[in-house]
C-alpha cells in the first residue's frame, strides 16, 4: 500500500539528536519511516533527518504535496 493513500500527514515526534528515515518512494509498509522498499523503485532514496530540537514533523500522507516528504497543506485543497 503507498504510504500516500492516508490522505493526511503523518506526525513524527522527535527530540534533539534523533535521526529518522523518511520514505520518499511512497511504497513503505512502515510509514512514513524508510523500510528499505525503495530499492524496487528506484531512485528514491531515503531522506536522512536529524533533529537540532525537539519538534514534530508532518510527513505528506496524500501525495500532493509540493514540499516531498513534508506536508505543505495540499490534502486540504479541492
Amino acid at each position: 500500500m503507498s504510504m500516500y493513500k492516508q490522505g493526511k500527514p503523518y506526525q513524527v515526534d522527535v527530540k534533539a539528536g534523533d535521526s529518522v528515515y523518511i520514505c520518499q518512494c511512497g511504497q513503505s509498509k512502515n510509514p512514513p519511516f524508510c523500510d528499505g522498499s525503495h530499492v524496487d523503485h528506484p531512485p528514491a532514496e531515503p531522506l536522512a533527518y536529524k533533529a537540532e530540537q525537539d519538534t514534530a514533523l508532518y510527513v505528506c500522507g496524500c501525495g500532493k504535496s509540493n514540499n516531498i516528504p513534508f506536508c505543505d497543506g495540499s490534502h486540504e485543497e479541492p
